[in-house]
């Protein structure tokens, strides 16, 4: 049997690239970048600022030396976070069709204000994770730490959004 087009089979059709256009195509990879960038340098910047308050006053006396990494891990997620969702916002704020509309003001204010609240929870989980360096080793602070806060706010993130008063509304 021949998968040929022949006399009494339709040629075979191949499937047509969507209608975006290369203009659509730099945009996209350029915004990509942009919330690429803004993930990295968010946690970059947090933990830089967790670690040299750990080091000077404000944490000095409250992290122990083995609980440091804990102060790592919630700096990778606080800041990963904020610096992806922040701009996905704005990006949300400025583009829409019609099956995904614009995020009005509302909904897009009502969102950048649970950012703060969710960075709070995420640092108070990290200082209260790295007190275990107090009686633990390092490594093991650490272990407890990517488990303790990477996966603590997952049951928050599997709750409906409608649940939270959180839902996007057409007015907004």
């Amino acid at each position: 049997m021949s998968a040929e087009p022949g006399p009494g089979r339709p040629n075979a059709r191949r499937p047509q690239r969507s209608q975006r256009s290369i203009g659509g195509d730099v945009a996209f990879a350029a915004g990509f970048f942009v919330v690429l960038a803004t993930t990295l340098l968010g946690a970059f910047a947090l933990v830089a600022l967790l670690l040299a308050a750990a080091d000077a006053a404000p944490l000095s006396s409250i992290v122990p030396a083995d609980g440091r990494n804990a102060l790592v891990v919630g700096g990778i997620a606080a800041g990963g976070v904020t610096g992806l969702v922040l701009p996905l916002v704005l990006f949300g704020m400025a583009k829409g069709d019609e099956e995904t509309p614009r995020v009005g003001a509302g909904a897009a204010g009502r969102k950048l204000l649970a950012l703060p609240a969710f960075d709070v929870y995420v640092l108070v989980l990290a200082v209260v994770v790295a007190q275990l360096g107090w009686v633990l080793p390092k490594a093991v602070t650490t272990t407890i730490a990517v488990f303790a806060v990477g996966f603590s706010w997952m049951p928050l993130a599997m709750i409906p959004r409608e649940r939270l008063g959180l839902a996007s509304r057409q007015g907004d």
